[in-house]
């Protein structure tokens, strides 16, 4: 029972949380492509998140006298947490506007090059350009870049083309300056991403309550998204609700989007840490290539293949060399507790 809680029940959660996840940038397009506004989009879903998360943190967390005290320093971080979420959901909306759910799958694999890029740059990963376990880190993530920069930059032609009439099917991927502007919007995105693993990362040790914590960063974004999103989309008729795919996308967007990915993801940062979490980007290639596919009639093209391969060369190289630094340090401490160690050390 212990090793299935350990091991096979992260291993259901985080592919779950993939397909959620690429179901909810797929179900986004369509609604974008629609009309849907996307900064109402961000609002209702921080919305509908918090309503559903309100009962299950207060049916989770009934005996909080087992917890440390909620301090002030600890509200600021949540706070951090809330600005960093939201800057995130903006770029990554829109960049999927702009782009395509595969294109922000392909660009994902970025998520742990750029957490092992700020892990050194914080003094939090040590750097050791003797080493051969640095070395593979250095080089997965120099060439996880330079998969996204082909991604980026290079559309090509497609490699698979759906029909062009289905009624089904929505409008065509946009033009390649769209695509640029979409994977320049995703890249930074999943930057503020490795921060915001960080960073939660560091919360959950010092609050180990992932529903509490969660509902109160989805508050703290609520409150955040509010004016910032009215300054962005001022017209009002763009905010009313209509019983259409955009209501669907919102709703679904605040239980899997908002609500169950993000407590799966800060429970998973707390008994796992952030390289297990990333270990599952390559999956969500392959589910956002096969969902646009079939629901938005998007082409697959060829410079997402080809950079897709290289950010998933470069991406388990730096798994491969964390892989090696974890095995080190539990024949070095086999009693102690680095079995958890994420990609950055247990010095955070």
């Amino acid at each position: 029972m212990a090793a299935w809680r350990r091991d096979v029940l992260p291993l259901v959660a985080m592919i779950t949380v993939e397909f959620t996840n690429v179901g909810l940038n797929t179900i986004f397009k369509a609604a974008t492509l629609s009309g849907m506004s996307v900064y109402a989009f961000i609002v209702y879903s921080y919305v509908v998140a918090t309503l559903v998360l309100l009962p299950l943190a207060l049916l989770f967390s009934r005996d909080t006298r087992a917890l440390p005290p909620f301090t002030f320093s600890l509200f600021c971080k949540i706070l951090g947490l809330g600005v960093i979420g939201v800057a995130a959901q903006v770029l990554s909306y829109k960049g999927i506007d702009y782009g395509s759910p595969t294109l922000a799958s392909a660009i994902g694999n970025l998520t742990p090059a750029f957490t092992f890029i700020l892990a050194v740059l914080f003094r939090l990963e040590k750097l050791a350009l003797r080493s051969s376990i640095s070395q593979a880190k250095l080089i997965g993530t120099l060439v996880s870049i330079s998969g996204a920069f082909v991604v980026v930059l290079y559309k090509g032609p497609a490699v698979i083309s759906t029909p062009s009439s289905p009624s089904l099917h929505l409008p065509q991927s946009s033009p390649q300056r769209s695509w640029i502007i979409g994977g320049t919007l995703l890249a930074s995105e999943y930057l503020l991403l490795a921060i915001w693993y960080i960073v939660q990362t560091k919360i959950i040790k010092l609050y180990p309550s992932e529903p509490l914590v969660v509902l109160l960063y989805n508050v703290c974004a609520m409150f955040m998204s509010i004016p910032v999103c009215l300054y962005f989309d001022p017209n009002m008729s763009s905010w009313r609700l209509r019983p259409d795919i955009g209501l669907a996308a919102i709703v679904y967007s605040g239980f899997f989007g908002s609500g169950f990915s993000t407590v799966v993801h800060t429970w998973g940062l707390r008994i796992k840490g952030p390289v297990y979490i990333s270990i599952f980007r390559p999956l969500s290639i392959i589910i956002a290539a096969t969902m646009g596919f079939i629901f938005l009639g998007d082409n697959l093209y060829l410079g997402s293949v080809i950079g897709a391969v290289i950010i998933s060369v470069g991406f388990y190289a730096v798994m491969w060399g964390k892989a090696k630094e974890l095995r080190a340090e539990e024949e070095k401490y086999p009693l102690g507790s680095s079995l958890k160690a994420p990609l950055i050390r247990e010095a955070q």
